[in-house]
């Protein structure tokens, strides 16, 4: 019946569009009997009648016209197959295995089409490669089913980029659809093949497709995204056309995914180097909070990324956005001082660039004159200096520096810390506090030196400490009136710190 049915395309097409209409519903629609009862046993039936017509001796001409959505749906078929099956469906494969001598299980008999068809479409290659890849294998489960999907996309990608190019715009029709069973899978294939795919033609389609998932509760399918992202960042053409995925990025800064977070740096990274890319000063406050966090992260290349992308960012700012950041950037101050001191050499060269151009940023001349003349604690003194309100809160935020691994970052923290003593009254018990049981922890350092220094610096602040309230606050007075003279004297900021320092 076959036989006749594929001999002429008169017959062929029609019977072919109707197999495709078939495996084509979705778990989530309901397929109908002419006389109105409810069945899931359709599609089973039709990857049947497929094997039947793909074994035929000659393969139809029809077949290879529409191989782009046999294919995806015949991928399909097997995901479903491989769910839990109704008794109705057991049912069925039992009598399909009785008339046609079948001895697989319909997730492995749709997979064992899938290659036929590959096969009778001189695919052997990609048979041979997911075989020798245990790929087939991954494709029967259903929790590791995506990834064996994006392995066969890149061996498609090998063995044929039109075969590639036209089912990727099958995908771009199954998008517009209701798959949400099979959108992870979908995605996985996609990504893998945008190489082969004209941006210029369909690169707006693409970006409403990931744009639509970037904010995926799941987390593989954000990854996929993002890979997919990247690819297209780097496309000149295509970084133009990315805006409007930038605010969704913003938010993934804050993903508790490490991979997440790195892919989502890189991506803003080269949209921001793009040099007609702005942002909005919503968008760009927005990623300013997210990244000065960053700048604790112990993972050294996010470390580097965040350092480096907060200076895009302030670049990149409309004019009339740069007020609404500078809350942000001056809170990365401190922590970019103390990743000037790390071994790490370009988180260092990388934090002092991004230093220099922050107090730029922010117009503070006397600070950005230090910073050129390699003044860094003079720097930090003035910082402290500058607003006594905020030392409580640049103490806090170098306690975690006391337990960097790294030696040379431990020892700023101490001496920064001991610095700040020095600017809190008498009053301020709390803080007091904490600065002498963080100097007395470090006394037990495991180097030599920091032990020593905290030590030091402890006596230090006690003895200060022991000099009369009054004649204390006299002092800090006359260091606050000193600092208000800044301004008005050249190299002021310069001036004032080295009257502190004496």
């Amino acid at each position: 019946m076959w036989r006749a049915i594929m001999t002429t395309s008169r017959t062929a097409e029609p019977a072919l569009l109707l197999l495709l209409g078939v495996l084509s519903t979705w778990p989530v629609d309901s397929v109908y009997t002419s006389d109105g009862d409810n069945t899931d046993v359709f599609a089973l039936a039709a990857t049947v009648a497929l094997w039947r017509i793909f074994s035929l001796t000659r393969c139809p001409v029809t077949v290879l016209e529409y191989f782009p959505h046999l294919f995806l749906r015949l991928l399909f078929q097997i995901y479903i197959s491989t769910l839990d099956t109704s008794e109705e469906v057991d049912t069925f494969w039992k009598g399909c295995q009785e008339q046609h001598g079948l001895a697989t299980d319909p997730n492995r008999f749709a997979l064992h089409t899938l290659k036929t068809l590959l096969c009778r479409l001189q695919c052997e290659q990609v048979v041979l490669a997911m075989e020798r890849k245990c790929g087939w294998d991954t494709l029967l489960c259903a929790g590791t089913h995506h990834y064996a999907v994006g392995l066969l996309a890149r061996e498609m990608r090998h063995a044929s980029i039109i075969w590639c190019y036209s089912i990727a715009y099958c995908l771009f029709d199954l998008f517009s659809t209701d798959i949400s069973d099979w959108d992870l899978p979908a995605m996985a294939f996609l990504v893998e093949v945008l190489e082969c795919l004209d941006f210029n033609e369909c690169g707006d389609s693409i970006l409403e497709i990931m744009a639509r998932h970037l904010q995926s509760e799941s987390m593989e399918m954000r990854r996929l995204v993002l890979r997919g992202l990247v690819a297209l960042s780097r496309d000149p053409w295509m970084s133009e056309r990315m805006n409007s995925v930038t605010e969704s990025l913003g938010h993934l800064l804050r993903d508790v995914n490490e991979d997440i977070v790195e892919m989502t740096l890189v991506i803003l990274s080269f949209l921001l180097l793009h040099k007609d890319h702005t942002i909005s000063s919503p968008i760009a406050l927005q990623i300013a909070e997210a990244l000065w966090p960053l700048f604790d992260n112990e993972n050294c290349l996010i470390l580097l990324l965040s350092i480096q992308l907060l200076e895009e960012v302030m670049k990149s700012v409309v004019e009339k956005g740069k007020k609404h950041l500078k809350r942000p950037v001056t809170q990365s101050l401190l922590p970019l001082f103390f990743h000037c001191h790390d071994e790490n050499r370009p988180v260092a060269e990388a934090s002092r660039q991004t230093l220099l151009f922050a107090v730029k940023f922010l117009n503070r001349r006397y600070l950005k004159q230090l910073l050129k003349t390699d003044q860094m604690w003079r720097f930090a003194e003035c910082l402290l200096a500058e607003d006594r309100s905020r030392v409580p809160d640049h103490l806090h935020r170098a306690l975690p520096y006391l337990r960097s691994p790294q030696e040379p970052v431990r020892e700023a923290a101490v001496r920064f810390i001991g610095m700040a003593g020095r600017y809190l009254t008498p009053q301020q018990h709390q803080e007091l506090q904490i600065i002498r049981r963080a100097l007395q922890d470090m006394t037990d350092d495991s180097s030599p030196a920091i032990s020593c220094l905290a030590l030091q610096t402890l006596y230090i602040n006690t003895a200060v400490r022991s000099i009369p309230s009054s004649r204390l606050q006299r002092m800090q007075d006359q260091l606050q009136q000193l600092w208000r003279l800044r301004y008005s004297l050249y190299g002021g900021g310069c001036f004032c710190c080295s009257a502190m320092e004496n």
